[in-house]
């Protein structure tokens, strides 16, 4: 099989929060005016991810695995989950407040859903002047407590209100309260999973006048009540992979590349990059690849030497 960076089309979805920024920012091909996310890297069932380039293109990431896991998924990212692809890799569009929201963990999402849980991050790419996010209680609390609030529509009086600016990073673990405030493009990367419990929805309503179907009930044993630290502070040396997060689920690196720096992995796993910032070409086997702010690009595991030239904030994310 011959092995180069992957590249997929774009899974767009509206969403009610959603805008434009999609499409001025990082140059997704959207024609609607409530384009919320771009949903880059998935197998997610009935969004599976269809590659964009070269060789393979046209076949699906999910038929790419199943014909080579090994080479794409690395030997001990197969040997853990098998032949699913366990992340799923997003940029959104905030227009609007997201829902407030909770995702469940592992135990919880196979029991009732038959899928992974959902812990994911979020890398702040844009961000308007005097944008927040909700993430967590700001003090620790209990299931009554947040029920009477929810309630008495006082629910954002005892969640905490966080301002954000570019490059702020912010770790949320299954559990953890949380929307995405006005006025934000954010990368996320999470697991493999599209359960989320919404807990409360600013009383929209959508075209037709109905508001969204809340999960009160599912989310009462989902929640983290406890007050959680997950803004992630992390280096910015150029030229080397910064940690950011490492979890069991994955691990993402900041990369400042400016200039020339050769890569070596060892196939154990694959390895994703997203571009969050400028330019940069990939030469791998004498060929160059080129891409922008707003790519992502998946190295299958078995490609595992390759030289980085450019000048870009990149995303690193692989399964370590």
């Amino acid at each position: 099989m011959k092995l180069y960076p992957l590249q997929f089309e774009p899974i767009l979805k509206e969403r009610i929060w959603g805008g434009e920024k999609l499409k001025t920012i990082l140059n997704k091909p959207i024609t609607s005016k409530i384009t919320g996310e771009s949903w880059e890297l998935s197998t997610v069932e009935g969004d599976v991810s269809i590659i964009a380039n070269g060789e393979h293109k046209g076949k699906s990431l999910t038929e790419l695995i199943n014909d080579n896991p090994d080479e794409i998924l690395g030997t001990e990212v197969h040997q853990q989950f098998g032949k699913q692809f366990p992340l799923l890799f997003k940029y959104l569009d905030a227009r609007e407040d997201l829902s407030i929201q909770v995702h469940p963990n592992d135990e919880l999402a196979k029991k009732r859903h038959n899928s992974f849980g959902k812990t994911e991050m979020w890398y702040v790419m844009q961000a308007d002047k005097n944008s927040r996010i909700i993430v967590g209680f700001k003090e620790n609390s209990n299931a009554e407590d947040y029920l009477e609030n929810l309630k008495n529509k006082t629910l954002l009086s005892i969640l905490d209100d966080v301002k954000v600016e570019e490059g702020d990073v912010f770790f949320l673990e299954t559990g953890t309260v949380h929307a995405i405030g006005a006025g934000l493009v954010i990368a996320e990367i999470q697991q493999t999973s599209d359960i989320t419990y919404r807990l409360y929805d600013f009383e929209r309503v959508d075209a037709a006048g109905n508001q969204r179907e809340l999960h009160v009930d599912l989310a009462l044993d989902a929640i983290n009540y406890n007050k959680v630290d997950t803004h992630k502070k992390y280096d910015r040396t150029p030229n080397q992979s910064n940690e950011v997060v490492d979890c069991p689920y994955f691990t993402t690196n900041f990369l400042p590349l400016d200039g020339e720096i050769p890569v070596d992995k060892t196939g154990n796993t694959f390895t994703a990059y997203m571009c969050v910032d400028g330019s940069f070409e990939l030469e791998c086997e004498d060929t160059k690849y080129q891409y922008k702010k707003g790519d992502t690009i998946l190295i299958p595991a078995a490609l595992k030497t390759f030289i980085l030239n450019g000048k870009a904030s990149i995303l690193e994310i692989y399964i370590s």
